[in-house]
């Protein structure tokens, strides 16, 4: 592979013009696809092989014109301190909120709360239910306009009135400014990493590039494949991430070549022969990881995936062809300009010491303390993740400055914390001699559940065959009995029907979220196991290594849980959330772990790739294990230190969003990054490898006869071309 890539890498410095113009086209041709094709659909939230989801879309079939999925809203209304929302002026105010209500935009329903009983006890708080046709985050301006005017009206005349429900949903504000921050602290780092504006540029402007065409082609093949606007979320962000790092290994090799004395086209091949093959190894480990989502069964997820994956494809061939290309125009200018100016000291330069080199050597002295040093660190970190709770936050883990949280909190004094999280129980009489009498045996039965407040009278379709009740918990949505009566329910629901002959479903939102946890739950193990063995057998071809893939792994694994031991501390526990402005604590974002495994799994084979091939470049060229790993950092340790910093500092910018999850998967992602980076590839990494000397590189006889050599150390470049490469003998020990 490594000559392979080395012609190409010369090829594409040569034809600089031609490569760099049919990348300029082909972004052209795709940017003037998408910009004429049709409005991207949306995927909609799919949980299939789920209760809640089989009972939605049968409420959907029987309920025809329900709108099971339309968004909704609540207004809550409060009567002034020392009043009643029952007194005739308040009533009056209320009614006439809600029929200007019923008469706007894309409004299906919306009753008054005096005819719909919806008021406290003690009549000071009610609230009006509002329908809509349109699914959240799809209501047109003037019907949310509508919904706040409405609102504002009440207010007006002296009620409290909040908004509740998934009305005004925005879509989560996760780009513009946080990738603007994050390009600005990217151009920063490298920077100072290079010392040269000339190459602190070229990677950013490569990314960009990769992003743009990704992002585009998602846009085309939107209506053609599936693929909703939310789709492209992580390809932009994995794509930016990958994008500027390839670069970046590419431009360190070749400016690395130079300062050894050869000329920029010699340079460039060989920087894409070696750094090139470490590329298309760690590309094809995120692409794993991203391509793995789909195991988890939800399709959204399984289209995030895949369209990421392919963003990153879009970033190694940009790596390979573009970036040299690139490299074709700039030449030595790469180089700052006091090295260009010392172009005798090439050698020097190349052996002299640096911060990489003597970390290298100081973990080398101690090799055991810093490993046990480095997993005990990690383990401690990683504790909180033993007590970690899976949900989905809803409005109670919103800002107190948002309506929809002082509307939940405004209802739970009202009326009850199980009030914000009603379950819908669907009976199915379909074929039952009385289905009035089956659905009244079902209500019964669900109020004398312990933990149940109150239970609506059931409401039937036209057909008379279908009944739908709301179940009140005493609890709130995310808290661990809500979850224990939903699986009480259901596990009542078989004897319910051979008592009545009718299938009784749980839904409605807290219920689809406890599937959802459960779901993801139940993925993880065999996400892992598809993603880390896949991946283990791809870096055993590229190492050619036993120990080495599986050392990686376990390091992975240490520093995703020490990362979810974070989350855990700030986010359930309540460590430093002021800090951070979290202002309400729950449970962690079910897709919270899948998330984290896949973009972590990624950069961190990422560093492990870019730093260990060089590693055994030195080993596989005559140099002692320790030397060879003193050379690896002194190469390399810089490059992945600026890489990881730049990753650092695009997640955590995600952190000062105002959205929870966001904040969250900022926080989770930022930490992992930083752990995986700097305590387990930068420390643990060669602690382990000092440790195991010769035998990190041994491989079975037989193994070594079957696993394909891709010379991706690039071994075959250090002779002539007309000299053949001595054949290498495999380690045995």
């Amino acid at each position: 592979m490594a000559t392979f890539l080395y012609r190409l890498g010369r090829w594409a410095f040569v034809r600089r013009r031609l490569v760099t113009l049919l990348w300029v086209a082909v972004l052209a041709v795709v940017g003037v696809l998408a910009a004429k094709a049709p409005a991207a659909p949306d995927d909609g939230f799919s949980m299939p092989g789920t209760e809640a989801q089989q009972a939605f879309d049968l409420m959907n079939e029987r309920f025809p014109g329900g709108h099971a999925d339309g968004a909704s809203a609540r207004l809550v209304f409060v009567a002034p301190t020392g009043q009643k929302i029952t007194a005739a002026p308040n009533q009056q105010t209320v009614e006439r909120t809600v029929d200007e209500l019923a008469h706007a935009e894309q409004v299906t329903g919306a009753v008054s709360p005096f005819k719909a009983g919806a008021v406290s006890k003690d009549g000071t708080t009610a609230y009006a239910t509002v329908s809509y046709s349109a699914k959240a985050g799809e209501l047109s301006k003037g019907a949310t306009a509508a919904l706040e005017q409405a609102a504002q009206h009440g207010r007006d005349a002296g009620l409290k009135v909040e908004v509740g429900g998934n009305a005004l949903m925005a879509k989560p504000d996760a780009g513009g400014s946080s990738e603007a921050i994050g390009m600005a602290l990217s151009a920063v780092v490298l920077v100072i990493t290079f010392g040269s504006l000339v190459a602190a540029g070229l990677p950013l402007l490569t990314a960009v590039i990769g992003v743009g065409l990704g992002m585009s082609l998602i846009t085309a093949l939107g209506s053609t494949l599936g693929l909703s606007g939310t789709t492209g979320t992580l390809a932009m962000m994995l794509g930016l991430a990958v994008g500027i790092d390839y670069a970046v290994f590419i431009v360190s090799r070749y400016r690395a070549e130079l300062t050894e004395g050869r000329t920029p086209q010699e340079a460039a091949g060989r920087a894409v022969g070696t750094a090139g093959s470490a590329v298309v190894f760690a590309g094809l480990t995120v692409v794993i990881a991203l391509a793995g989502l789909s195991v988890v069964g939800i399709p959204m997820l399984a289209k995030m995936g895949m369209a990421a994956a392919g963003t990153v494809v879009i970033a190694v061939l940009v790596a390979l062809t573009l970036v040299p290309a690139l490299l074709g125009f700039i030449g030595r200018k790469v180089l700052p300009r006091k090295v260009r100016k010392a172009r005798g000291d090439a050698d020097r330069a190349s052996t002299k010491e640096n911060g990489g080199s003597r970390w290298a050597r100081f973990v080398l002295r101690r090799p055991l303390a810093v490993l046990l040093g480095g997993v005990i660190g990690l383990g401690v970190l990683a504790a909180p993740a033993l007590d970690l709770r899976l949900g989905l936050p809803g409005d109670e883990a919103k800002p107190t400055s948002t309506t929809q949280r002082r509307a939940y909190d405004l209802l739970s004094e009202g009326f009850g914390p199980g009030f914000n999280g009603p379950l819908t129980v669907l009976v199915d009489a379909k074929g039952v001699a009385d289905p009035k009498a089956a659905a009244n045996e079902v209500s019964k039965k669900l109020s004398g559940l312990q933990g149940v407040v109150t239970v609506t009278p059931p409401m039937f379709n036209k057909a008379g065959d279908t009944a739908l009740l709301n179940a009140i918990p005493a609890t709130g949505p995310s808290e661990a009995a809500t979850k224990d009566l939903v699986h009480t329910i259901r596990g009542d629901a078989a004897a319910l029907k051979s008592a009545t002959g009718a299938t009784v479903l749980v839904s409605g939102t807290t219920a689809m979220n406890i599937d959802v946890s459960q779901k993801l739950t139940d993925a993880l193990v065999p996400y892992l196991a598809v993603v880390v063995g896949l991946a283990v057998l791809l870096l055993l071809v590229v190492f050619r290594s036993v120990l080495v893939p599986l050392k990686a792994a376990l390091g992975f694994l240490l520093s995703v849980a020490a990362a979810l031991g974070a989350v855990v501390a700030v986010f359930q526990w309540g460590w430093l959330a002021d800090l951070i402005g979290v202002e309400q604590t729950g449970p962690v974002m079910s897709m919270m772990p899948i998330f984290m495994i896949g973009v972590v799994f990624g950069l961190a084979m990422d560093y492990e790739v870019f730093l260990v091939t060089r590693i055994r470049e030195a080993f596989v060229h005559g140099e002692q294990p320790g030397e060879a790993i003193v050379t690896g950092f002194r190469h390399n340790a810089r490059v992945v230190t600026a890489a990881a910093f730049i990753m650092i500092a695009v997640f955590a910018g995600f952190i000062g969003m105002s959205e929870p999850m966001i904040k969250m998967m900022g926080l989770g992602l930022a930490a992992a990054v930083a752990f995986d980076a700097f305590v387990v590839r930068m420390t643990i990494v060669p602690a382990v490898l000092a440790l195991l000397g010769r035998r990190a590189w041994w491989l079975p006889r037989r193994l070594d006869r079957l696993v394909p050599d891709v010379d991706v150390e690039g071994s075959k470049l250090q002779t002539p071309a007309a000299e053949p490469a001595p054949a290498r003998e495999p380690v045995t020990v």
